[in-house]
């Protein structure tokens, strides 16, 4: 695998798991959500899988996230430890807020970067 389709492969994997924490959520409320032990699990494992693929484009291309700072790329690291140190009683409003206001964008901006024409190069 080149190192291209390396990186494509991790933005994918970051931009796949985005999506399926908003499907995980959709049609439900915050404190349906908070009540939902099976959709809490979900969203924290998307949360896990999104800062691991950004971990390891940050440590195998150090330049994208220079290249593209409107990408909050430390941020992202930090979804694993929202869910993994608070495993216990993680902060589930801001794990939903998070994933009502902050995914949509991360899908956008991740499929720019996958797809650099889209943008009018």
């Amino acid at each position: 695998m080149t190192p291209e389709q390396r990186l494509l492969d991790n933005l994918l994997d970051m931009q796949e798991a985005a999506s399926e924490a908003i499907s995980f959520i959709s049609g439900s409320t915050l404190e349906t959500f908070e009540r939902d032990i099976l959709t809490q699990r979900a969203v924290a494992m998307t949360f896990v899988l999104i800062a691991a693929a950004a971990s390891r484009i940050l440590s195998r291309f150090p330049d994208v996230a220079s290249e593209h700072p409107d990408i909050a790329w430390s941020k992202i690291e930090e979804l694993r430890n929202v869910v993994l140190r608070q495993y216990g009683d993680p902060d589930w409003p801001l794990v939903w807020d998070t994933v009502q206001n902050d995914m949509p964008a991360l899908i956008t901006q991740l499929d720019q970067l996958r797809h650099p024409h889209i943008q009018g190069e």
